[in-house]
């Protein structure tokens, strides 16, 4: 129809991190008022796209929630469209293809793109949409900065501030009881958030994946430590480091999942080894999902809102399979191929582990 609106979509799949509503508020902003288009926003990832449970998206619908931690449009880790779960009477669970119903509805919609806000299992489904004829552009999203092809993803920033703040208030209850503190972080199998809470925290010790640990020389570096009178240490523990010559600890599977190993463990089996090792009394803290969740920080709030207008430069671009990107200070893009090909590895060579050696830290190895 002539002078009809574009039609956007916008969803956030994976898990939830601060910062998404200052996304979802970008994209919305950015295309109502600076294009003029119409903005239909899909509940709880692409549960929505299959279910056909959506919601219009106005200047007054995302009014408020810059600073809100959560998204307003519900996400889900577990919706594919391309490996639908579904559970059967008998409990087991049964997947289908329903990407055919999912390009049938955006058809009916008349939309025109999609904006993806997540991770790798998120942007990968983007890609597989986008093959099928569905434009669509992702915006990189995780707490674990483990995604190439952009120097930062929204949510770290904040993830790394609650793990920090954590970790200060443990500093001085293990110097006041002369005990060690174990600290387990999410991450996955990249290290950055635990790095970098560690060095922001003033950890004494970092395990991280990128770098396989030695008990023994973990050990050694709490009782160095008591020799020069440190009568106490904080360990920090990105869920998913291990042992030199050692598996990774997984704490459940989800069959139902892209990624269906579930970590977890690792801080509770140092803690125990170190007690053993070196009859320090110690203690472990698992942080858990309370790094997903609160006001996003100031930086993530910009970064988000940067993103969120990349991503609609993208599509009036027609620059579909895309993913808007930061490099240096300026938002760019790359292909979503390029960014989900692989992880982001903290490099062993890299400014922020040689600094952290500089002051002191051990790696265990």
């Amino acid at each position: 129809m002539p002078g009809a609106k574009k039609v956007i979509g916008v969803l956030t799949g994976g898990g939830d991190c601060p910062g998404i509503n200052a996304v979802i508020r970008a994209v919305a902003k950015a295309a109502i008022l600076h294009r003029g288009w119409q903005v239909i926003g899909f509940r709880d990832g692409y549960a929505g796209l299959v279910l056909r449970e959506s919601m219009e998206l106005t200047n007054r619908t995302v009014s408020g929630i810059l600073n809100t931690g959560g998204t307003i449009l519900g996400t889900s880790n577990k919706a594919n469209p391309f490996r639908w779960a579904e559970q059967q009477p008998d409990g087991e669970l049964s997947f289908s293809d329903r990407s055919r119903e999912v390009a049938a509805y955006c058809e009916e919609l008349g939309l025109a793109a999609l904006v993806c806000i997540g991770g790798d299992g998120t942007l990968s489904i983007a890609k597989g949409l986008c093959d099928m004829g569905i434009p669509a552009v992702g915006i990189p999203k995780t707490i674990d900065n483990d995604l190439s092809g952009t120097d930062v993803t929204f949510g770290h920033d904040s993830a790394v501030a609650t793990a920090t703040n954590a970790i200060d208030k443990l500093h001085t209850t293990a110097e006041s009881h002369h005990r060690v503190m174990v600290v387990e972080v999410m991450g996955r199998y990249a290290g950055w958030l635990a790095l970098a809470s560690g060095i922001a925290g003033g950890g004494d010790i970092i395990l991280i994946p990128e770098i396989p640990f030695e008990m023994e020389k973990v050990c050694r570096a709490v009782l160095d430590r008591a020799d020069r009178g440190k009568l106490f240490s904080i360990v920090v523990v990105a869920e998913g480091a291990m042992p030199a010559g050692g598996k990774i600890v997984i704490q459940q599977m989800v069959p139902d999942s892209p990624d269906p190993i579930r970590l977890g463990g690792i801080g509770k089996l140092v803690a125990n080894q170190i007690e053993n090792a070196t009859n320090f009394e110690t203690r472990v803290t698992v942080l858990g999902h309370v790094q997903r969740g609160g006001a996003p920080t100031a930086f993530d709030r910009i970064l988000a809102t940067k993103f969120g207008v990349g991503a609609i430069d993208l599509i009036e671009e027609g620059k579909y399979g895309q993913m808007a990107c930061l490099r240096g200070n300026e938002i760019g893009s790359v292909s979503i191929d390029a960014a989900v090909e692989k992880l982001k590895l903290v490099p062993l060579d890299g400014e922020l582990i040689e600094t952290a050696r500089r002051v002191g830290t051990s790696f265990g190895d």
